[in-house]
């Protein structure tokens, strides 16, 4: 038993364990009148135990989500000279928001296998488990799903957009949308090495309205009746002072 322990504590340093130290510029996103999107810089480094081990390159992997939700995706396909849906699928959860930043190609540094487990790619960040009981074309409504989305903006892909500096230093700066889903936005990093997941961290953004936008997003919530009568009358306000101008320009 001696021997045993003697002779793992010698070849303990070859198993060099790499673990991920990182923080962010702002863990907090205030949304008001004037928001138009925000850039969340992501830095950090690679704590070691032991000399960088050989073998396949470190690389790191950020991505940035959104709150998830159920989304129904339709299609729709031109009859008697009009667009008519032909089609519906319910998605269980998808994020509203969904950015990966990687140093190199994604297929390249992660196994089929581990983006499986930790469900990194933007097709495993959609959960649509049953799908394929709904549509024989299931696929399809998925994929529609994240090209809208890319188009967009919500989703993206920026493959080499972080920087990593003699393998321990990484920084890389995730860009979110004015037109932001209230929540938290979960940002995950991961160190891999051959494909392999060998490390990762979690972080919270949280994303809140403030101000006038906090006040409406809360009455509408709260008291419908009392918001749709306010959007009623502003509207009456607005299209009269709208005429007035007019009347005044032509006078």
């Amino acid at each position: 038993m001696i021997r045993l322990f003697a002779f793992l504590m010698m070849i303990a340093p070859a198993f060099a364990q790499e673990t991920v130290v990182a923080g962010l510029s702002q863990t907090k996103v205030s949304i008001t009148a004037q928001f138009e999107g925000s850039e969340i810089l992501i830095y950090g480094a690679v704590k070691r135990n032991a000399p960088e081990p050989e073998g396949p390159p470190l690389e790191v992997i950020i991505t940035a989500e959104g709150p998830a939700m159920p989304v129904m995706v339709r299609s729709k396909d031109r009859r008697f000279g009009l667009w008519v849906n032909t089609g519906a699928v319910q998605i269980d959860q998808a994020p509203s928001f969904y950015a990966i930043a990687t140093t190199a190609p994604l297929a390249q540094i992660l196994t089929e296998t581990e983006d499986l487990r930790h469900r990194i790619s933007i097709p495993r960040a959609i959960r649509a488990v049953g799908v394929a009981a709904e549509n024989l074309d299931a696929p399809s409504f998925t994929e529609a799903l994240i090209r809208i989305r890319a188009a967009s903006g919500a989703y993206g892909m920026r493959e080499g957009a972080v920087t990593l500096s003699e393998d321990t230093l990484f920084r890389a700066d995730v860009a979110l949308p004015a037109n932001l889903t209230e929540g938290d936005y979960r940002v995950r990093i991961f160190l891999t090495r051959g494909g392999v997941v060998i490390d990762s961290l979690e972080s919270t953004i949280n994303v809140r309205k403030e101000g006038l936008e906090r006040w409406l997003t809360n009455l509408a919530r709260q008291q419908p009746l009392v918001y749709g009568l306010l959007s009623l009358l502003i509207a009456v306000v607005a299209g009269w002072a709208a005429s007035a101008g007019f009347r005044l320009l032509r006078a």
